[in-house]
């Protein structure tokens, strides 16, 4: 397991997230965290719109990868951290590291404008 290794199945991961494909995201999963699957689930911004690793460091006898996703009312941070079981990457926790809310084209709509004057400052005069 390298570097390489661990972006391309995070990749895949941010993927499957983004397809609604929560059976290929559990498959990457370790045995530990299958059986908690409902946390690891409610972590998951669902659905999704984007998804990009950001990075992947090494870091004792695993991987982190920092994996941002994109959903319809919230973009969220999770770090992956991976470790070979069986010869193959497997995720071994996820951590929430930053949620950020979204607001919906909806609610945008909704939003009242703010009045600016032709001199460029809010308000009219």
């Amino acid at each position: 397991m390298n570097d390489d290794d661990v972006r391309a199945r995070s990749n895949e991961v941010g993927a499957a997230i983004v397809a609604g494909d929560v059976e290929r995201v559990i498959a990457l999963l370790s045995d530990e965290l299958k059986r908690n699957l409902g946390e690891v689930v409610a972590l998951l911004p669902l659905p999704a719109s984007e998804a990009t690793v950001e990075s992947v460091d090494r870091g004792g006898s695993g991987y982190a990868a920092i994996l941002r996703i994109v959903g319809d009312t919230q973009e969220v941070e999770l770090q992956l951290r991976w470790k070979e079981r069986d010869g193959e990457p497997r995720i071994v926790e996820v951590s929430h590291l930053s949620r950020t809310e979204r607001e919906t084209e909806e609610e945008a709509e909704l939003e009242p404008g703010v009045d600016v004057d032709a001199e460029g400052g809010p308000g009219a005069a």
